[in-house]
């Protein structure tokens, strides 16, 4: 069919047709950072802080004669551990005019306000990824930036590497000091059950509880590959459809039942299993948002945090590493 000569179209009127956009913003950016949620919080009071770690001697059967005298015998009682990490400082910087606060704006009605909360949220992920990453911990300078070891460099006893894979150095010698040296890669390997067991055992063994375990996206769908001896079937009512179960989230073993997180940030080739109440935040400055000096037509904010990472016992932590990704 033909259009009626002079008749007016939305192509004629475009100049008097308003804009149609939604006032909403989407953003589906995970947020969601379950180490740092699992993990304590406390104070550091200064950008190196500090604390001790000790253990009990290995249980011994060593019976003594009846009447032995004690006069010159002493037991061999090993130190305490000292150690120690470093605060970083994490922050994001924003700057808007002031035309553009004026203006009136889709999906929001400050730019600045809006983008201080992403920027919270954006800091919280940097830290995620610090937290569960392999960095050893760095004094810096004032050309280099200080640095916090995360749980890849604190794990040592339960150290768990494919073959040739080096366990990493603390700075002191033995457990003291700072984890100031990376662990050095071994043959990549698959993650397997056997594994995950023998993780679950090593924290028990030490006298840690393995509660959780952290793993990235490829390890969790090979996680969920675990035979165990649970089955995949569920009950199904009369008239209903079945229910395909293919993924677990907690695993009952030996030693306790682990409940299994996905962590978008940590690294792909490792697994921690262990204890959370053994890690904490450490804060020398909370998050905080100050205002900077106002130098013209804008208005610039920062967002800033100060802290480090506290593995108060890295005997109750097990890394599985150099998995494949």
């Amino acid at each position: 069919m033909a259009l009626i000569t002079n008749t007016a179209t939305r192509y004629d009127a475009s100049r008097l047709v308003k804009e149609d956009i939604s006032d909403v913003i989407y953003n589906i950016s995970p947020t969601d950072t379950p180490v740092i949620a699992n993990a304590g919080r406390d104070t550091a009071k200064q950008t190196l802080f500090e604390w001790s770690t000790d253990g009990l001697a290995a249980a011994a059967n060593t019976p003594v004669v009846e009447g032995d005298d004690v006069i010159g015998v002493t037991d061999a009682r090993a130190p305490t551990n000292r150690v120690n990490n470093y605060t970083q400082i994490n922050r994001k910087l924003i700057s808007a005019s002031g035309t553009l606060e004026a203006t009136d704006k889709v999906g929001m009605r400050s730019w600045m306000a809006y983008e201080l909360s992403k920027a919270s949220a954006e800091m919280k992920r940097d830290m995620e990824l610090a937290v569960t990453g392999l960095q050893v911990g760095a004094v810096g300078s004032n050309a280099v930036a200080r640095k916090t070891a995360g749980m890849g460099a604190w794990i040592v006893t339960n150290y768990m590497p494919g073959a040739t894979g080096v366990a990493p150095v603390y700075s002191g010698g033995g457990l003291n000091g700072t984890p100031s040296t990376a662990a050095q890669a071994g043959t990549p390997r698959a993650f397997t059950e056997a594994l995950f067991k023998s993780a679950q055992q090593a924290v028990w063994d030490q006298g840690g509880d393995p509660k959780v375990a952290f793993m990235g996206a490829k390890q969790k769908t090979v996680f969920s590959t675990f035979a165990g001896i649970a089955t995949r079937f569920r009950d199904v009512p009369a008239g209903k459809q079945a229910t395909i179960v293919g993924a677990a989230d907690v695993y009952i073993g030996d030693f306790g039942e682990t409940v299994v997180v996905p962590d978008r940030f940590m690294p792909a080739t490792v697994v921690y299993v262990g204890d959370p109440q053994y890690i904490s935040l450490a804060y020398l400055r909370n998050f905080r948002t100050e205002e900077l000096a106002k130098t013209g037509d804008a208005t610039k904010k920062m967002v800033l945090c100060e802290w480090g990472l506290r593995m108060k016992s890295q005997y109750s932590w097990a890394n599985i590493a150099d998995l494949t990704p």
